[in-house]
């Protein structure tokens, strides 16, 4: 009884283990079949931020730093006085010009007065032509200068008001270069800069191929039928829509590339001058695609390949010409047709022509 028993439990697992092998040398992958639909093409760039207005803010008369009118990183308005340079020396030069212009108007009176007491005595006969001349000369010695004197007047008044140095844009002022007390000129470093922050630039290098093929279809690059959108450091899409405002009249011999620029509005200031982001340009309107998963989508030397699950389950190497990325979806353009299968997962266990067993997954 015992052999008995032993024979038919040998035997179930020999019959067991012959019954698995068909079924366990085939792989299992899993496939999502192409899918048609409506896609609005889009391409990814590296983006940098920038300030629409940047104003460095430069001493133009030498003094002493007697002012600093803000807190280092504060918002200012145009017009806002933010520091002041030593007006003394300035206010004495003013003083000056303005007493030299009063002298200068004096003699112009005196010389205007002699001019019309000669002009009589002459046709009078009483004194010679030539002092006539000499004093007509002295009256147009006497008006240039008055002009003269207005000049220096003028000058030094802009000098007196260079003194007061005021914000000329709305914005963000940087970190104060200098401390009161300092002596500053027109040869010294900026003082500050004054960087607008809203609306703000983002700039972006376009491949002169993308340029060549948007102008064959005859789109406005003036007013592109795209929108763009931003994609922050931590993976946040950014709330506000941008519109494209410049397109480079040239392309960069050294890229290949032509450098685009969009506005953005930024209300609370989460772009930063200087700071890259990831930036999505999309197209504003839907066309029929092709789509397959990132996931089934491979590269090599020759370019990009999928492996396809053929009607009798044989695997394909099947050569595809990629499209623009639609969110974790690349868009086919030749290569697949509408409702194959294509391998997303368990890529590396199987090989062209191979046999496997193909689990569906739908898209999404």
């Amino acid at each position: 009884m015992c052999a008995l028993l032993s024979a038919v439990i040998l035997f179930g697992l020999t019959s067991s283990a012959s019954a698995q092998t068909p079924t366990d040398s085939v792989p299992s992958v899993v496939v999502q079949r192409v899918t048609e639909r409506d896609v609005a093409p889009q391409f990814k760039y590296i983006g940098r931020v920038e300030a629409i207005e940047t104003v460095d803010l430069r001493a133009r008369v030498d003094g002493i730093l007697e002012e600093q009118n803000f807190q280092d990183g504060a918002d200012v308005l145009r017009g806002d006085l933010l520091f002041v340079i030593e007006r003394a020396p300035y206010e004495v030069v003013v003083q000056q010009r303005d007493a030299e212009l009063a002298a200068t108007r004096a003699s112009l009176v005196n010389a205007e007065a002699d001019f019309e007491r000669k002009s009589t005595l002459v046709e009078r006969g009483n004194i010679p032509q030539a002092s006539v001349d000499l004093s007509r000369a002295q009256l147009g010695i006497a008006k240039a200068d008055v002009l003269k004197a207005q000049a220096f007047l003028r000058q030094a008044q802009l000098d007196l008001g260079y003194t007061e140095i005021r914000s000329p844009i709305t914005g963000q002022i940087s970190q104060s270069t200098y401390s009161v007390g300092n002596l500053v000129g027109a040869s010294s470093d900026p003082l500050a800069t004054v960087l607008s922050m809203d609306p703000i630039h983002v700039t972006m290098a376009i491949s002169e191929k993308q340029l060549l093929d948007a102008r064959k279809q005859g789109i406005d690059m003036d007013n592109p039928p795209v929108e763009p959108f931003l994609i922050l450091s931590d993976g946040s899409e950014y709330s506000f829509r941008g519109e494209f405002d410049y397109l480079a009249p040239q392309v960069d011999r050294s890229t290949d590339t032509v450098i685009g620029r969009a506005v953005f509005p930024n209300p609370r200031r989460i772009l930063v001058p200087g700071q890259f982001v990831q930036v999505t340009v999309r197209h504003k309107r839907r066309e029929p695609g092709l789509t397959v998963s990132q996931a089934a989508v491979q590269q090599d030397s020759r370019g990009y390949f999928v492996l396809v699950v053929d009607r009798e389950n044989k695997v394909e190497v099947r050569r595809v010409q990629v499209g623009p990325q639609i969110d974790a979806n690349w868009v086919i353009e030749q290569g697949l047709a509408s409702d194959e299968r294509v391998i997303i997962r368990g890529l590396q266990k199987v090989r062209p022509n191979e046999q496997v067993n193909p689990v569906e997954q739908a898209e999404g």
